[in-house]
């Protein structure tokens, strides 16, 4: 063996390199490496990918930059990579923050066309309640018990009306461009925000024609980013029957929306119903709450509506008596 081969053949065997007729080729790096490498050369390419995927996941700067050193530079494995993680960490904070008192939170009001929503979200404290993060899963819950509703094939004669407690709610798809169920957007909050939370209750109204919601939410929020969305602390639904369409019908179904979370009542009585007593629990005999002088009845009469049915939430409603 001539002492050119042997260099050569030695060479190799230091570097990993492999000859192949007369070139030499260096071993082939394990594929992960090579695209992580690649990715990692293009500073202008990993700023802007860094970029988009925090504008488009919110996370920190931090864990999008470990999900695309991860995934190689790819935005969408990244994405997802980040919501696994993300879920994960969820999952176990929620385990550890449950059983935490949750007398805070938001109550959440939608209608698209002849169907209305409340839904109740609670957490911790009155600052998570005004975070944005907690603001859009409130949106996400009322956006899928609306569709929820949509979905039920029941046929109208006049309203229908029904309710959905924690369990039931939280099973609940999270959406029709979304994987997962509700419970996985709340653990996905939880995760992010550092409080227990639970998704208490909803329900929905979904009327024929000839009949019409009422709503109101006190001290209201709005927000173009929750597009028909209402958040505040108290919410109604109102749902009456027109004698004839009039032009003030929405300014009627809110005064009788305002009544319902100002007066609390317990049933809609009757017109013939006696002011004072038992009757000051049955809304049609309660005093008018922006006119005492008047029943609500007496206000209602002239509008040339009927009520027939009412919701009413109140965020934390009933906390106190299960601490008792």
């Amino acid at each position: 063996m001539s002492l050119l081969r042997s260099l050569r053949l030695c060479l190799v065997a230091r570097t990993g390199s492999r000859q192949v007729g007369s070139v030499l080729l260096q071993s082939a790096q394990p594929w992960h490496t090579f695209q992580t490498e690649t990715w990692l050369s293009s500073s202008a390419s990993s700023k802007d990918l860094l970029m988009k995927l925090r504008r488009k996941t919110g996370y920190s700067f931090v864990n999008c930059k470990k999900a695309l050193e991860t995934c190689g530079g790819d935005l969408e494995q990244a994405e997802i990579w980040l919501y696994k993680q993300a879920q994960q960490e969820g999952w176990s904070k929620a385990t550890k923050l449950h059983g935490r008192k949750t007398k805070e939170g938001l109550i959440g009001l939608l209608q698209n066309g002849n169907t209305a929503v409340l839904v109740e979200v609670n957490c911790e404290t009155d600052f998570v309640s005004r975070n944005l993060k907690f603001q859009q899963l409130v949106q996400q819950v009322a956006l899928g018990t609306m569709l929820h509703c949509q979905s039920l094939k029941d046929q109208l004669s006049t309203y229908s009306k029904g309710f959905l407690n924690s369990s039931e709610l939280s099973e609940l798809p999270a959406g029709p461009d979304r994987d997962g169920s509700l419970k996985d957007r709340l653990a996905l909050a939880i995760g992010k925000l550092g409080e227990n939370m639970t998704l208490k209750r909803a329900a929905w109204v979904k009327v024929s024609s000839g009949f019409y919601i009422g709503s109101y939410v006190h001290g209201a929020e709005h927000s173009p980013s929750f597009h028909n969305l209402v958040l505040g602390k108290y919410g109604a639904l109102v749902i009456c029957e027109m004698s004839e369409q009039k032009a003030n019908l929405e300014d009627v179904g809110r005064r009788l929306g305002q009544h319902v979370v100002g007066m609390a009542p317990l049933s809609v009585g009757s017109l013939a119903d006696e002011p004072g007593g038992e009757a000051e629990t049955k809304m049609l005999s309660q005093p008018y709450l922006l006119d005492p002088s008047i029943t609500l009845g007496q206000y209602v009469q002239p509008q040339g509506v009927s009520v027939v049915d009412f919701v009413r939430f109140e965020c934390g409603e009933g906390e106190e008596a299960t601490e008792a």
